[in-house]
């Protein structure tokens, strides 16, 4: 079922053989480990601060070197997959990004753990070719949902990790290695599935509907010069990028910090904490693809704006559920606000990768790097709340709920002239024709 540009117009999850579906498929699994990897040591970090014995403010340090490199990957990346595909793109993140993940075990000092936290974060970068890819393979009536699906399955893996990881190196105790060795041999496995995926990416997935952008003509692979500076001139793309920043960026915040913060302030064991944690990103499972599957439904019925008012009431909603969860104390509320905290968190971010697309096709690859790179610009300016001695952990979520509350202002200015949304209409109405005609025909 596909569009007269080849995009498909419905997502048919147990499909593996049209060029879309193993885009959608192998993209959200591909994205999933990158988490995994990048965010695996974050549930292990009571061992390592013990065995480093890192301070409050080093383990801020880390969490911030962890994501501050990823604005710059993203950024790079963005304008890389659309000169080379998502494809070659995505394959060479996740060979390359393998090393550090596997590499952080031979860290002895603060030092050394820092920079290979710091390299670890490029392989965060992966968020962009994800959309880029099934923005590239699905029509207007379902690339919000899909956006948000591969997004929200691979974010998933951040909660996974949280629950995971843990088991991991208890599996490894169990063989009779020591927490020295366990933290570090564990870190090995989700190193080798990130290689092996990254041969897997080349071979079983294309660019884009047509083939593989290195199969494109010499002027179509001229057009794609110049993508950046196009994106950068557009003012809705740094709106999306702070917006972007207080709902992506909260969650890489709160991936970083909610095992420690379950452990030391309820009292929680590493393994508990962790699965608590973990709670949060599971909800990545369903909440991110809940966000875009409403934003093309509101986009069905009220076109570009409804997409931007949806967006705003949705991150609105998240800062107050911050604020909220931020000041109980008792565990068993916590849990349940931190639940529905993250429901906002990724349909916030679910919604503004349904925005994205609808800017500019020709420049998407470089507008989805602007606007993912925001996600980690917030997560930095996150992290100085956290690396405080002077400010308790409560403390700094409460901040950080108000600023998200604050920052939903933002998609006031986000707009589209007339022509563009008529546009929209007119490519709308052409998918949904192209899926009614289809299913008919079924």
């Amino acid at each position: 079922m596909t569009n007269e540009r080849g995009q498909a117009v419905r997502i048919q999850l147990s499909d593996f053989k049209t060029p879309q579906m193993r885009a959608f498929h192998l993209s959200w699994f591909a994205f999933f480990l990158c988490f995994f990897g990048w965010f695996g040591i974050a549930p292990l970090m009571a061992v390592v601060r013990e065995e480093l014995n890192l301070t409050k403010e080093q383990i801020g340090n880390t969490i911030i070197a962890s994501v501050a490199i990823t604005v710059i990957a993203r950024l790079g990346i963005g304008w890389l997959s659309d000169r080379i595909g998502p494809r070659r793109a995505y394959s060479a993140l996740l060979v390359l990004g393998s090393f550090p993940v596997m590499g952080i075990g031979l860290a002895n000092t603060y030092e050394s753990f820092l920079l290979f936290r710091l390299a670890i974060g490029v392989i965060g970068a992966s968020f962009v070719l994800t959309q880029h890819h099934t923005s590239l393979m699905f029509a207007p009536n379902c690339v919000g949902t899909a956006n948000a699906t591969t997004a929200g399955w691979g974010n998933l893996g951040g909660g996974v990790t949280q629950m995971v990881m843990p088991l991991i190196l208890a599996a490894f105790l169990g063989l009779g290695v020591g927490e020295y060795w366990g933290w570090r041999l564990a870190m090995i496995v989700p190193g080798i599935a990130l290689m092996i995926t990254g041969f897997a990416y080349y071979r079983l997935t294309q660019d884009s509907p047509e083939g593989n952008f290195s199969d494109r003509s010499k002027t179509s692979r001229e057009s794609a010069k110049g993508t950046f500076v196009t994106a950068a001139k557009d003012y809705r793309v740094w709106a999306l990028f702070v917006v972007y920043g207080a709902c992506f960026g909260v969650e890489l915040t709160i991936n970083n910090i909610a095992a420690l913060y379950f452990h030391d302030r309820f009292g929680l064991g590493v393994a508990t904490a962790g699965i608590v944690a973990g709670l949060f990103g599971l909800m990545n499972l369903f909440a991110r693809t809940m966000g875009g599957y409403f934003s093309d439904k509101v986009g069905i019925r009220w076109g570009l704006r409804g997409r931007v008012a949806f967006l705003g009431f949705v991150l609105l909603a998240e800062g107050m559920a911050l604020m909220v969860f931020s000041q109980i104390a008792v565990l068993p509320l916590a849990i349940v606000s931190l639940i529905v905290f993250s429901l906002f968190v990724q349909s916030s971010e679910g919604a503004t990768y349904s925005v994205v697309p609808m800017l500019n096709k020709k420049a998407l690859g470089s507008i989805s790097g602007i606007v993912g790179a925001g996600g980690n610009a917030g997560a930095v300016a996150a992290g100085f709340l956290f690396r405080s001695e002077a400010l308790d952990t409560s403390t700094a979520l409460l901040y950080l709920g108000v600023a998200v509350a604050a920052i939903s202002a933002l998609t006031l200015v986000i707009r589209f002239s007339p022509a563009q949304e008529d546009a929209a209409r007119q490519e709308m109405r052409e998918s949904l024709r192209a899926r009614s005609s289809a299913l008919q025909s079924a």
